[in-house]
């Protein structure tokens, strides 16, 4: 398998969080005694992984600081937002800093066990942009994606109630989509991929292991139990 760079968007204040962390990036809020962002380093080193790119802003250097130029096996590199770039243009800062042909985009706030090989495959094979989705109860709050035939991706929008896919906050594209593309700073991944950007090329890989945004209290404090002891196997930190 062909292994990406990873590019992991830490730039969010995480806003609807205020009332149980303080002072700390989303990503850096305390899950089970560490780092939530080092729950996700963790998961995908053990995908051999050799460089990960964090997008930063809000309170950059907690980050940097915390963890430095490696973290186990991974080279650490830092895209620092000056101004916020949405999710498009961190992603494609990140992006610059990568050395593989594919890149792998997630978000900061969110753990997704899925397969990368399956990932890897479709890219290689379509040379088009792979989003990873899972299945939820209710799609209403984060935005439904059909899957059309066998595994083109179409993003119906937010406020379609019931069960559903959604996106897991993980993309895998060819780095080249993201670097020559120019258009301005603010946008968003997301909109570039199923919309403005790419239009009918987005593809999908369907996630059956385990997911959690901690974007707010009641998913935070359900990742306290998720990660906890005896909550499985959220690999080691090394």
């Amino acid at each position: 398998m062909s292994v990406p760079d990873i590019v992991i968007l830490c730039g969010g204040q995480g806003t609807r969080l205020r009332s149980v962390i303080k002072d700390v990036p989303k990503p850096m809020a305390a899950v089970a005694g560490r780092p939530f962002l080092e729950i996700l380093l963790s998961w995908f080193q053990s995908f051999h992984i050799k460089r990960a790119v964090l997008g930063t802003g809000y309170l950059a250097t907690s980050i940097s600081d915390h963890f430095g130029a490696r973290f186990g096996d991974m080279d650490v590199l830092y895209a620092v937002d000056p101004q916020p770039l949405g999710t498009g243009g961190a992603a494609r800062a990140g992006a610059i800093l990568c050395a593989s042909e594919m890149v792998l985009i997630c978000n900061g706030d969110t753990y997704l066990e899925f397969d990368l090989p399956a990932a890897v495959a479709l890219c290689v094979a379509t040379h088009d942009p792979v989003v990873v989705v899972t299945a939820v109860d209710d799609t209403e709050r984060y935005g439904r994606i059909d899957i059309v035939g066998s595994s083109h991706a179409s993003f119906r929008g937010r406020g379609v109630v019931g069960e559903g896919f959604i996106s897991g906050g993980v993309y895998l594209l060819p780095r080249v989509l993201l670097t020559q593309n120019g258009r301005a700073d603010p946008f968003s991944l997301e909109d570039f991929i199923f919309g403005f950007g790419l239009g009918e090329r987005a593809r999908a890989v369907v996630a059956t292991g385990r997911f959690i945004d901690i974007g707010i209290p009641e998913d935070y404090a359900r990742a306290q139990t998720m990660f906890g002891e005896g909550g499985g196997d959220a690999r080691a930190i090394p």
